[in-house]
């Protein structure tokens, strides 16, 4: 039977397809889907220093392609061509842009930002480029005039350090500082001892002063005891009694036309009273200096 293929042949046919699986294989890794369709554009720079093969290609951080070639444009010098493959849903307005950013841990990448144009590029057309301001750049043109600014103040800063490091007042202060520390342990020391000795016979006392507060706090129960067991209702009674017939007597002494009020308001009866007690306590004094007058003793 004859051989269909020889050495040869199945030799080649292997190199083929390994070059083609290499091929297709690296661009799988880089990222590069060659069996999913897509629009290309083109857009031109000045500067795509971090730009890479594969990089992403994306609109307000979602992913809609990919960078699918980088060359130099060597018939105008000082543009660099990049070719972006986008996703086919995807219609660009004529006033968008697609610039290139940077980010701190996923490199350099194409951010298109969308116009409001109601015309839209052509599949293959050019979309206006231009570059996003890194972070870093950002923080540099914003930081170091500041940085400038405090520089001398920061030289004035270490030479008034330098200068009041090597005051001899310093060093002083320093010696000072350690007496202080040194008064102070010392005190800590005695006050330690001082606690030691009158803590326990403060403790004691405080145990007395919490007897005797036991002792008096049960006196004010039996004291309490002893007052809510007195006849408070029948007293409260004879008082208000009391307090009436006061009243009364004072309505009588107020009123002129009760007995009580007649005496003490009316003033004939004062000035008679006053001419009887008169007359009564001459009377007494006459029969005190003449008894004999009044007094008659008869002997049979």
């Amino acid at each position: 039977m004859k051989k269909i293929f020889n050495k040869e042949f199945v030799i080649g046919l292997s190199v083929i397809l390994a070059l083609v699986i290499l091929f297709f294989g690296i661009d799988y890794l880089k990222g590069i889907n060659l069996f999913k369709p897509g629009n290309f554009y083109v857009a031109n720079y000045s500067n795509v220093a971090g730009l890479e093969i594969a990089a992403p290609v994306t609109i307000d951080g979602y992913k809609v392609g990919q960078v699918r070639d980088i060359k130099f444009n060597y018939e105008n010098p000082g543009k660099i061509e990049v070719l972006l493959s986008l996703n086919k849903s995807l219609r660009i307005p004529e006033d968008s842009r697609a610039m290139i950013g940077s980010g701190l841990l996923n490199g350099a990448f194409v951010e298109i930002k969308l116009g409001k144009s109601k015309n839209f590029i052509e599949v293959g057309g050019e979309i206006p480029g231009g570059l996003t301001p890194d972070m870093m750049s950002s923080l540099s043109d914003s930081l170091l005039p500041s940085v400038q600014s405090i520089l001398p103040k920061v030289d004035s800063l270490l030479v008034s350090l330098n200068k009041l490091v090597s005051d001899p007042a310093l060093a002083n202060s320093v010696k000072s500082m350690e007496g202080i520390t040194h008064n102070i342990d010392l005190a800590s020391a005695r006050l330690n001892m001082v606690m030691s000795h009158q803590v326990p016979a403060i403790l004691g006392n405080a145990s007395n002063v919490a007897v005797n507060l036991d002792t008096i706090t049960r006196n004010l129960g039996e004291l309490s005891a002893q007052l809510s067991n007195l006849p408070v209702a029948s007293t409260m009674e004879n008082v208000n009694d009391i307090t009436g017939n006061l009243a009364k007597f004072s309505d009588q002494l107020n009123n002129a036309n009760s007995s009580l009020g007649k005496i003490m308001n009316d003033p004939e009866l004062y000035e008679r009273i006053n001419k009887v007690t008169t007359d009564i306590d001459s009377l007494i004094l006459d029969i005190q200096k003449n008894p004999k007058r009044y007094i008659s003793i008869k002997l049979l």
